[in-house]
């Protein structure tokens, strides 16, 4: 190929480079005539490469003639100063309108070192503005929001994490980067990475979710509410949307969401109370207005209730429970089915008549049920266990014991309280239907 037809194809390559551009741009040599203009520049000003490229700077068309020293004269002083330097200039259109621009410019050294010219790049100030808005939301969002901002991957793995994010997490931002949202949460990753394939799949939802998720953490496992918004992130360079990953955006509102179950929580078990009593009062029976309150107790709350009464005995270190109970919460004739609960020293509801409180339990890890729950006389399926005393005009009467599975969590102290009002209300019934019976030994 020729030296001439290799410098035409250069200059058609350069060519399609500059029209290809998203930013309009323009050339000057060292006099100040135009020398490149591409499609960019057009849209914006309206002028054609062929009206634009030979003309000595923009006065006379695309500048007002009062502006145009000064433009020419701010231009080309980049020529002689290093770096980029940035300007606003009103440019006038084609159709005569008026356009406020954003410049900048830097010179274009010779094959010698020497000045050859100016190259200008420019758009419209709004679209620059827009851009720099973008851009300034973007880095303050990922700095330090007052909220979590994680950008997810199609993997479903975070790409780019904020400081709060990272604080939530309990872990450093880079660390985070890449991992499976599996390794982060303990509970709640099967909800989350479903939301997160929805998004991926339909589009961002109309309204946040709240996801309670448990994260694990240096200082342990955290079981946390987190108010969550999606947005489907697309490339705006593909010519179709194509799926970039999701911008997910968060706020811890665990304090006020545990507030609020808190409180639903107090009214229902409230609600139960009332209700037991009125059902209780009813029962012309005080062993039967007994077990009704069991009933009602157990809504909710637990799995099993068991009623043991203490026996009275002459013998003050001789104490014995009768189970006179269980859940189903039906009282049995106590001369037909009761029978004596066989605990060993050291049992939480012996515990519970010695403190004259309640005493909350948990299996041991992995033997929860089986032989934990046998030798201790609960149902098959316990997991965790609160006893708390019945007591009446100053006396013991005996424990009550509730039972929950392995699904459910521990019981807390509110449990307890609430397993303490039960109590209070069942002793009272018991007292007044002469509970405890007398040891028969005793009254021989």
């Amino acid at each position: 190929m020729s030296a001439s037809g290799r410098g035409e194809t250069t200059d058609d390559l350069l060519a399609a480079l500059l029209d290809g551009m998203d930013a309009a741009l323009c050339a000057f040599d060292a006099d100040g005539v135009i020398t490149h203009w591409n499609r960019e520049a057009e849209r914006i000003l309206g002028w054609s490469a062929a009206e634009a490229v030979g003309r000595k700077g923009f006065a006379g068309w695309a500048v007002r003639a009062a502006d145009a020293q000064d433009v020419e004269e701010r231009l080309m002083a980049a020529q002689d100063v290093p770096g980029r330097q940035v300007h606003e200039f009103a440019l006038v259109t084609k159709e005569g309108g008026r356009v406020l621009v954003r410049t900048q410019s830097a010179g274009v050294p010779g094959a010698d070192g020497k000045p050859a010219g100016v190259y200008c790049a420019f758009s419209e100030v709004h679209a620059q503005i827009d851009l720099e808005r973008s851009i300034a939301l973007s880095e303050a969002l990922m700095d330090d929001a007052s909220w979590g901002v994680v950008l997810v991957d199609v993997d479903l793995r975070p790409a780019v994490v904020n400081a709060h994010a990272a604080r939530a997490f309990g872990s450093a931002r880079s660390a985070l980067l890449g991992r499976p949202l599996g390794e982060l949460l303990v509970q709640g990753v099967e909800e989350l990475e479903g939301a997160l394939q929805h998004v991926l799949a339909e589009g961002s939802p109309p309204a946040p979710a709240e996801l309670w998720v448990s994260v694990r953490t240096p200082e342990g496992v955290r079981r946390r509410c987190w108010r969550s918004g999606f947005l489907r992130l697309g490339s705006p360079l593909a010519e179709e949307p194509v799926p970039l990953g999701v911008g997910w955006l968060f706020q811890d509102v665990t304090e006020s969401r545990q507030a609020a179950l808190d409180t639903a929580q107090l009214r229902f078990r409230a609600g139960q109370l009332h209700r037991s009593g009125r059902a209780a009062a009813e029962c012309p029976d005080p062993a039967e207005a007994a077990a009704v309150r069991l009933d009602f107790a157990l809504a909710g709350f637990a799995e099993h209730a068991l009623l043991d009464v203490l026996e009275q005995s002459s013998d003050p270190d001789r104490r014995r429970l009768v189970r006179v109970a269980a859940s189903p919460p039906v009282l049995p004739d106590p001369g037909a089915g009761a029978s004596a609960a066989r605990y060993a020293p050291g049992h939480p509801a012996l515990q519970a008549l010695d403190r004259i409180g309640s005493v909350r339990t948990s299996a041991p890890r992995g033997e929860a049920g089986g032989g934990w729950a046998r030798e201790r006389q609960w149902p098959q399926d316990a997991a965790h266990v609160l006893c708390t005393v019945l007591r009446s005009r100053g006396r013991n009467l005996g424990v009550l014991t509730f039972v929950r599975g392995a699904s459910r969590a521990a019981f807390e102290q509110a449990d307890a309280a609430y397993a303490e009002e039960v109590a209070a209300r069942v002793a009272a019934d018991l007292d007044l239907g002469a509970w405890p019976r007398h040891d028969p030994k005793d009254l021989a």
